[in-house]
């Protein structure tokens, strides 16, 4: 296996047989009789480049263990609808223009187009989850899209709430974006029917490794360059809690209170707030404090796969966790 490769390419390698019979069985199940639309949005978001970390901890779990397939194939393929689902819905909710480089489907069709074809897709989930015969797969995967549907709610809530506190955030956390890491090598772990313990140590696991994930999607908002991957202080226009500022938040007094209250509280955002605002959370050391955390929560799911079988691919979903915060500068 080539060294040089990121560690979800060498997940990608080692994993290469079964995700392309998950491609395979995406393009069949978002394929639409009736309503051609559907198969167009579904395949500009899933066409785009996405890294499919999702379906591959799926693959992953239930390989490490010994399960031959095919229905991580079947459960994998959920869970990659299920995410596009949730970001179709998203980009509706945020009034996104851009995702991967490319413009939203949003944008290029309408916002009815994205929030009916999501639902297609959470529909065609269910239909995959039920064809692998286990009620305890489907129980964690539904139970997993309610947590995602309760966690943006909860996040609109906080939304410019200068009171919301990191509890809340990381209730948030590990609703939109870490309960579908967790259920992803969950139900892995699950259809290779290993005992119920290690099923919990991949479970902690995806978890872990979705807050770290999340936290380091936050830094990357302050962050320049084609590292970050996202427009620089999307965040902050947005007026969205996240944990570098409610850590800045924490402290603040007098004038950096007032700041925040205009900007975040108010949303009356003036030229030059932005870079005031990265100097405030440097100043506070709001950014370094989140990234020692998120670097904990690596360390949390790396050692979440001691009890799992020395493979390979175990050493490269270390190896994935780490590479999850080495994206942060």
């Amino acid at each position: 296996m080539d060294a040089s490769l990121k560690p979800q390419e060498r997940l990608a390698q080692a994993l290469a047989e079964p995700l392309a019979e998950v491609d395979a069985l995406i393009r069949e199940r978002m394929a639409s009789e009736h309503a051609p639309r559907i198969p167009a949005v579904t395949d500009h978001l899933i066409g785009a480049g996405g890294k499919r970390i999702r379906p591959m901890l799926t693959l992953a779990a239930a390989r490490m263990n010994g399960y031959p397939g095919p229905y991580d194939v079947h459960l994998a393929a959920t869970v990659e609808f299920i995410h596009t689902a949730t970001l179709l819905h998203d980009d509706v909710v945020d009034g996104s223009g851009q995702r991967r480089g490319r413009p939203t489907a949003n944008i290029l069709w309408d916002n009815k187009s994205s929030v009916l074809v999501g639902d297609y897709l959470f529909a065609r989930s269910f239909q995959l989850m039920v064809e692998t015969g286990s009620l305890r797969v489907l129980d964690i995967l539904a139970s997993a899209a309610a947590t995602i549907a309760e966690g943006e709610v909860l996040q609109l809530t906080a939304m410019s709430d200068l009171a919301t506190s990191e509890d809340v955030y990381l209730k948030i956390v590990r609703g939109k974006t870490a309960a579908l890491f967790s259920a992803a090598t969950e139900v892995g772990g699950v259809i290779a029917g290993i005992p119920d313990d290690l099923v919990g140590a991949l479970h902690r696991y995806g978890d872990a490794l979705g807050i770290a994930f999340q936290m380091v999607d936050d830094l990357l908002d302050w962050q320049t360059g084609e590292a970050a991957g996202k427009n620089f202080g999307d965040d902050f226009r947005e007026r969205k809690m996240t944990l570098p500022i409610i850590r800045a938040v924490a402290g603040a007094e007098g004038e950096e209170w007032a700041f925040w209250v205009r900007t975040i509280g108010r949303g009356a955002q003036e030229e030059g707030d932005l870079e005031a605002a990265f100097d405030l959370l440097k100043r506070r050391g709001a950014i370094e404090s989140t990234r020692q955390t998120a670097l904990a929560w690596a360390e949390t799911a790396k050692r979440a796969l001691d009890p799992l079988p020395d493979t390979e691919l175990r050493d490269l979903l270390r190896n994935l966790a780490d590479y999850v915060v080495v994206r942060i500068q």
